[in-house]
């Protein structure tokens, strides 16, 4: 069969079916007495589950001067808990041929593991005793502490990449926590220590501030019998504070800085402009900026593409990209890679020049066509994954989002149209409210 027409029997709605209802999974969702939501998304193909449990608590919501801490404590809670030792929580699951992890984000910390179906409760207790019993020491602070500072070295101080990311965020945003790096400040990580992970701990890790999303080879009402005997019986914290972050003033001044590294194997240009997020019942700016992203720089199929690698040839690889599951507004980027012999300004004039001609033509309808028949194939076959169907809904609920609205998504992004997506352009393309960089070697600034 062509790979269109198995696209198009994989995207198509069969029978009395609509593009949304086909893209979506089967899905239960309740709350505890306690406050804590519970998700439930089935899947009978293979014996198999995952827990993942989100707190609404990433490092956003961190106190100032304590950058990185959301991240700190996301380590110290493979530490001891009343019930067991340093390390056995990851033993546990291992021997019971399982995998677990953890990671920090800007507005949310999530916790989980992938075992045999019949381990479930097992991961449950477990869980639900590191949710409030974890017993930390100085010396676990002192090593922890080390861990996450060397994490910082490798993955950011060792990258010029990184750094140079790291500066255009923090240019992006003058008074908002999305300009600290969610690792935090080498500076402030140093000075970390058991009473800012503890406070953290105390205010956050609650059930009334936790989604547990639960998928695979499971039954919805065994799943809330386990969470009420296991979760249920933690009290909700009563003074957990509502969500509220500091806003961005207005962006009135175009920014734009240049970083200079010798260690840097390949220069490029980046520009980031402030972009809204997925709101609650009102997806569809974000769905429009999702589409354009991929109109723009999708692939080698996408309008800068073409118009920069293959037209003029004046790059080797162009991106733009839109991360839209963000609480707070967000960004929408773009990277160009020039090619031999072109200067970085010669490369982002040819993007400006770009951009102006697609603001010009406006949507190509067969692209746009084709563009959403890949993003519906694509959803579909997300299914298989229940790693990435359980990030999908606990990303979304700890930012603000509903299951109803990552339900109504898959129809949003389909019901789009090339005046919306040229009007969001129109709104977001604003100079004013970005930020461009130059990332090159200390040679070529010289």
């Amino acid at each position: 069969m062509p790979v269109i027409a198995a696209l198009l029997a994989l995207a198509l709605p069969g029978p009395g079916r609509s593009a949304e209802a086909e893209a979506n999974e089967a899905v239960s969702h309740f709350t505890l007495d306690n406050g804590m939501e519970v998700v439930v998304i089935e899947d009978h193909r293979a014996p198999v589950v995952q827990q993942m449990l989100w707190y609404r608590a990433g490092s956003a919501d961190e106190p100032k001067g304590s950058s990185g801490v959301a991240h700190f404590l996301e380590h110290l809670l493979f530490k001891a808990t009343d019930k067991l030792e340093a390390g056995e929580f990851s033993a546990v699951v291992a021997a019971n041929g399982g995998r677990d992890n953890a990671f920090t984000s800007y507005d949310y910390t999530a916790y989980f593991q992938r075992v045999a179906a019949d381990r479930l409760e097992l991961m449950m207790k477990m869980e639900a005793d590191r949710m409030k019993n974890i017993r930390l020491t100085p010396e676990n602070i002192e090593t922890e502490r080390d861990v996450i500072i060397e994490e910082r070295n490798q993955r950011t101080e060792n990258s010029p990449g990184a750094l140079f990311n790291e500066q255009l965020n923090a240019a992006q945003y003058l008074n908002h926590r999305y300009g600290t790096p969610v690792i935090g400040w080498m500076h402030e990580m140093q000075e970390l220590d058991l009473e800012d992970a503890l406070n953290f701990y105390q205010l956050y890790y609650s059930p009334n501030n936790a989604v547990l999303v639960v998928s695979g080879d499971v039954e919805p009402e065994a799943v809330r019998a386990l969470a009420e005997t296991h979760y249920g019986a933690i009290p909700a914290n009563p003074d957990l504070p509502e969500r509220l972050r500091t806003e961005e003033p207005p962006q009135r001044a175009e920014r734009r800085l240049t970083y200079h590294d010798e260690r840097v194997a390949q220069p490029y240009v980046s520009r980031s402009y402030l972009a809204p997020e997925r709101d609650p019942g009102a997806q569809e700016a974000a769905a429009a900026l999702t589409i354009l992203a991929e109109i723009l720089g999708g692939g080698t199929t996408s309008y800068l593409a073409e118009k920069l690698q293959f037209d003029s040839q004046v790059a080797t690889y162009t991106g733009a990209f839109y991360r839209g599951t963000s609480l707070d507004d967000t960004t929408f980027n773009f990277v160009v890679v020039p090619a031999e012999g072109v200067s970085l300004e010669q490369a982002e004039t040819a993007m400006d020049a770009a951009l102006a001609s697609f603001m010009e033509e406006g949507v190509d309808a067969e692209q746009l066509d084709r563009i959403k028949l890949q993003i519906r194939a694509q959803q579909i076959y997300a299914r298989d994954d229940a790693d990435a169907v359980a990030n999908r809904y606990g990303s979304a609920l700890t930012s603000g989002l509903t299951v109803a609205d990552v339900q109504a998504w898959p129809g949003i992004l389909d019901a789009i149209t090339a005046g919306d997506i040229m009007a969001m352009a129109e709104k977001v393309f604003d100079r004013r409210a970005s930020v461009t960089g130059w990332l090159m070697k200390e040679e070529a600034a010289q």
